[in-house]
């Protein structure tokens, strides 16, 4: 992305809801697949999800999706 990447902006989000009730579900999608990376996204700026390229649907797509969904 050309003004910041996706945690910076991930970052930005989470500090915009703090304090509100809202949360926009964020998924990575990324080429950045080493060990500790998922940890990174999920833990560190709160991701939802995280699917490293190259995506195998339906294995990673729908495993991802399925966490953003509210408890029923």
């Amino acid at each position: 992305m050309p003004e910041m990447d996706g945690l910076t902006a991930t970052s930005v989000l989470r500090e915009r809801e703090r304090g509100r009730d809202i949360h926009l579900p964020v998924i990575a999608l990324t080429a950045h697949a080493m060990k500790g990376d998922q940890d990174c996204c999920l833990a560190a700026v709160m991701m939802d999800g995280y699917l490293p390229k190259p995506i195998f649907v339906p294995r990673n797509w729908r495993s991802s999706l399925a966490r953003t969904q509210p408890p029923q």
